[in-house]
């Protein structure tokens, strides 16, 4: 199958919402999400309206990728963030340089290992590049080995820096970055 990968649309919140709830219920969303699907589930339209158009076609700071199939099937996503330096981060840690930091991300099941999370990678890097980002990090719960093979293969390294889960003390997330070349 071919896929194509673009940004969402501001209107395609509906999609964007639907790919957002089966990735929630992925057996292991509860080490790559910081949210549940019953949480999900509570938020009204308008936040997901929100949430699609903040990362549309467009959008500054932030851009949702999509693989659409042939039949106008979303098979994955990836979102990328724009952080500038002298704010802080969603853990509170200070953000020093301008980076893209790609959350988000996911693959339908039976479309694993094609290829899709590649391009996807491609696109989302190409995006916070092309907005002056020095750096791309991502955060991965320290169980996610499947992610984390991934993310060093596409040249992430972690940084040695360690986001506790503020509702799960026992765990907690590693930080992987990439350099611009």
């Amino acid at each position: 199958m071919t896929y194509k990968i673009r940004p969402v649309r501001a209107d395609e919140w509906p999609a964007a919402k639907a790919l957002r709830l089966v990735a929630l219920q992925d057996p292991i969303a509860h080490l790559a999400y910081l949210e549940t699907y019953e949480e999900a589930l509570q938020h009204p339209d308008s936040f997901w309206q929100e949430r699609t158009a903040g990362g549309a076609e467009g959008a500054l700071g932030a851009q949702q990728f999509i693989a659409e199939g042939p039949d106008g099937e979303w098979g994955a996503t990836l979102t990328v963030l724009m952080e500038e330096p002298g704010t802080t981060d969603w853990a509170g840690y200070p953000i020093e340089r301008k980076q893209g930091h790609i959350v988000g991300v996911f693959v339908q099941p039976e479309l694993r290992g094609i290829g899709l999370t590649e391009v996807l990678f491609d696109a989302g890097l190409e995006w916070a590049w092309a907005r002056g980002a020095e750096t791309v990090r991502l955060i991965v719960h320290e169980d996610n080995g499947r992610a984390q093979a991934f993310y060093r293969r596409a040249g992430f390294v972690p940084t040695g820096r360690v986001v506790p889960l503020s509702d799960k003390l026992d765990e907690k997330e590693l930080e992987f970055v990439l350099e611009r070349d």
